[in-house]
């Protein structure tokens, strides 16, 4: 099963905005890529937090020598837009068209009402919805979540506790709702891709030591007032971080090329080494990141993030 690049002159980007993700920092993180990517000597790339998957869709791009890939989240509504535009991405590119004429013919206010009106429709869904095999349904509910996330406020997603999609609505004059070529060339992408919905640690009988995994977690909060982990309904606090360090041990052991991001705490702590305990032994490096999400824009300055490898 060979990875192939798009037929189509685009180059497939994220179809969502991603609190945390790594549109800004690829060519940070190309500088830190493992030899052997180069080389071709690896043969998997496994992303089991795939959010975005910017990292993911330049990787599956440029280094065509990869065969397999693997790609999975937590997040159930990223495991169903994923596997639809997998699966229709025509389809959705038809509802998410209707959806975007319908919005920008309007003002502000319906707008607005229009916003509020879909993401009530989302939310009362989300309990009905199959989750287990793909299903027509899911085309409608790709659409809206792309919608939802191209005009909610600060492009975000998050989900209370109940699993319901809680962002308000954004002021935006005129969003790219709809990206015909880029949902193409991402679904050309994943006609080669496993899109699985789950845990980090169902990843585990895919990896071999000719593989290279990249995790990305929910980070973990710099400070009391930027705790921003709910894209799904389970938390991600430390304990859980320390469990997907044990799991990293055990990657390596199996001889696989890993590199996991994460925050830096000496941001707001130069004496917290929650990180540098934890991967005691492995490389750690720092790249420079725009901090996005932050609702006062005179606070999204740079950050320190941390790279942590086992090359």
């Amino acid at each position: 099963m060979h990875l192939t690049v798009p037929t189509l002159t685009t180059i497939p980007k994220p179809f969502l905005k991603w609190a945390g993700g790594k549109s800004q920092l690829i060519e940070q993180i190309n500088n830190f890529l493992p030899n052997e990517l180069f080389k071709g000597s690896i043969k998997r790339y496994v992303e089991p937090f795939i959010g975005g998957g910017a990292l993911f869709f330049y990787i599956a791009h440029k280094y065509h020598t990869i065969q397999e890939v693997f790609i999975s989240d937590l997040n159930i509504e990223l495991f169903i837009a994923y596997k639809t535009i997998q699966q229709n991405v025509d389809d959705v590119i038809k509802h998410l068209s209707k959806i975007e004429i319908e919005y920008l013919s309007l003002d502000e206010s319906a707008k607005s009402k229009y916003f509020y009106q879909m993401r009530l429709q989302f939310n009362s869904r989300n309990k009905n919805i199959n989750s287990s095999n793909y299903h027509y349904e899911w085309v409608e509910r790709t659409a809206q979540i792309i919608f939802l996330n191209k005009t909610c406020f600060n492009g975000l997603f998050r989900v209370n506790s109940k699993g319901d999609f809680n962002v308000p609505a954004g002021k935006y004059k005129k969003p790219c709702i709809c990206d015909p070529e880029n949902l193409k060339a991402v679904a050309k992408i994943l006609q080669k891709t496993q899109i699985h919905h789950g845990d980090f640690i169902k990843c585990e009988n895919f990896v071999d030591n000719q593989t290279f995994v990249y995790f990305d977690p929910p980070y973990r909060p710099i400070s009391k007032t930027s705790n921003f982990t709910s894209y799904s309904r389970q938390s991600f606090n430390d304990s859980e971080q320390l469990r997907l360090r044990d799991f990293f041990k055990k990657l390596d052991n199996k001889g696989a090329l890993l590199m996991l991001s994460n925050s830096d705490p000496k941001n707001e702590n130069i004496n917290d080494n929650f990180f540098e305990d934890a991967y005691a032994g492995y490389r750690i490096e720092r790249v420079r990141a725009a901090r996005n999400i932050n609702s006062n824009a005179l606070k999204r300055n740079l950050i320190n993030e941390l790279l942590t490898m086992n090359y």
